[in-house]
């Protein structure tokens, strides 16, 4: 995006300083054709153009306006403002902020690295006080940004490979474990996973926790059925109809989100199946109560709205100035929630 420098495996805004450098010439000189004064010489003028075009450098406005202090706004980067799961957090966020001052700005990337770099970058410009970042991958490559310039931030609701950010999330292993042992419980033994991608440490902590609750009760699982897609419906909705497919068929499927888990419903309604009576299905994360959904999906159910609640704490704290020097992680248990969409296997699917 413009005003990104890559220097190695970090991405760093262009300041004027580096203008100044390419251009030869001094900030004060910079400063003075970004803000159009008469008193630069028309070949200085354009080498500092040129540097500015060069570097893709953006002038930040607000940073003029107030050079001793960043805004009273905060921003939550969320990857899909359409699930009820973010909604859910961005009201615990507001709920914190508000009464301390602070505006709010939500930003979607829909699980786009790309479009988080590009609003993270835009957030800099802006001078917000601070960031809450649901990262699209473990390498997050925001922070670099935000590292850079000083920028406060929380990860939420997944995990990243920096140990040097304030994280609070949701246990993901424990709570697909306890999915996969409530299945096992039912006598499921063929059982079908789908998740996000595998670069989003959700997807990957869950068919992990799944997995080691088969393996604890000597079940071997089937790699053709474990597909890794997306978080949006149309991808759970895909990855269903390719296990619906396998032979033998599977008698459970675990979905690894709320919008997998819908996808999924309607890929099994279409094949003429229904649940529990066919074959049972789970997922991680509730849905609203007026979805209608029959059955209810059984879920391992997050506290959104204390991730928004206390993601916002953190970050303000660290605004203010008050948080301790390391990083801080703070992982929260959910909850198993049995519904009428689980239930014992029925003879096998006939191919």
């Amino acid at each position: 995006p413009p005003g990104l420098m890559r220097r190695g495996p970090q991405i760093l805004m262009s300041t004027i300083n580096d203008v100044a450098r390419l251009a030869d010439v001094s900030t004060m000189t910079v400063s003075r054709v970004v803000n159009k004064s008469d008193y630069v010489s028309a070949s200085t003028r354009a080498r500092v153009e040129r540097a500015i075009v060069e570097l893709g450098y953006v002038p930040n406005a607000l940073a003029r306006q107030f050079r001793s202090k960043r805004t009273k706004t905060i921003a939550l980067v969320m990857a899909d403002i359409t699930n009820p799961f973010f909604t859910t957090v961005a009201r615990g966020v507001e709920d914190v902020a508000g009464p301390r001052g602070f505006g709010v700005l939500f930003c979607n990337t829909d699980e786009s690295e790309t479009r988080e770099v590009e609003y993270v970058s835009m957030l800099v410009q802006r001078q917000v006080a601070g960031v809450l970042l649901v990262p699209a991958s473990s390498s997050s490559r925001s922070l670099a940004i935000l590292g850079a310039q000083h920028v406060p931030v929380v990860i939420v609701d997944r995990r990243v490979r920096s140990h040097r950010v304030d994280v609070v999330r949701g246990d993901s292993l424990a709570g697909a474990h306890a999915l996969g042992q409530h299945l096992i419980q039912l006598g499921h033994r063929r059982i079908a996973i789908l998740a996000g991608r595998k670069t989003v440490s959700t997807s990957v902590d869950r068919v992990t926790g799944f997995t080691r609750a088969l393996a604890a009760a000597g079940i071997t699982q089937d790699p053709r059925l474990v597909r890794y897609g997306g978080y949006h419906q149309s991808e759970g909705y895909a990855m269903a109809l390719e296990v619906l497919k396998e032979r033998p068929a599977p008698t459970a499927i675990f979905a690894a989100n709320n919008f997998i888990a819908v996808g999924a419903m309607r890929a099994i309604r279409e094949a003429g199946l229904h649940a529990p009576d066919d074959l049972s299905i789970v997922g991680f994360d509730d849905l609203p109560p007026d979805w209608s959904m029959d059955p209810f999906l059984t879920v391992v159910a997050q506290p959104a709205y204390t991730f928004g609640q206390r993601a916002a704490e953190l970050l303000l704290e660290r605004i203010d100035g008050q948080a301790p020097d390391g990083a801080r992680e703070l992982v929260l248990p959910g909850e198993l929630i049995v519904r009428r969409s689980s239930g014992p296997p029925r003879v096998e699917i006939a191919a």
